[in-house]
């Protein structure tokens, strides 16, 4: 965040205890003194504090290969999606367990190339 210089009056023995403050947690008196309006800022109106601005939790949401999966994925007729995911249920399931049965595992993928890696192995056994 960009710092503006301001000029301030304030009793000296605040400034003294805002040097003190500042010496025992290794800061700058202008550190101490931002912390202290964000601090009364934020008390004074809830929900309006003073923040540095965050990211958004999905900004440039996936990784390169989770979104090339996505954009395969998607590239799939809808009877296509449900038979891998018919797929991907059977994989999960014991084997010899019907589909009506219960499950005792469930296994889930990252990607769905860790899958094949999985059935690979699976198969070879």
């Amino acid at each position: 965040m960009p710092a503006s210089r301001i000029s301030i009056t304030i009793p000296a023995a605040l400034v003294a205890q805002a040097d003190t403050a500042a010496r025992r947690r290794n800061r700058s008196r202008s550190w101490i003194i931002a912390e202290a309006v964000r601090r009364y800022v934020e008390a004074a109106a809830p929900g309006e504090a003073v923040r540095e601005p965050t990211p958004l939790p999905y900004a440039a949401g996936l990784g390169a290969q989770r979104l090339a999966q996505l954009r395969a994925d998607l590239r799939l007729t809808p009877e296509d999606r449900v038979r891998e995911a018919e797929r991907t249920l059977q994989a999960g399931r014991p084997h010899g367990s019907s589909a009506y049965g219960s499950t005792t595992r469930l296994i889930g993928f990252e990607r769905y190339e860790d899958y094949l890696d999985y059935k690979r192995r699976e198969d070879a056994r």
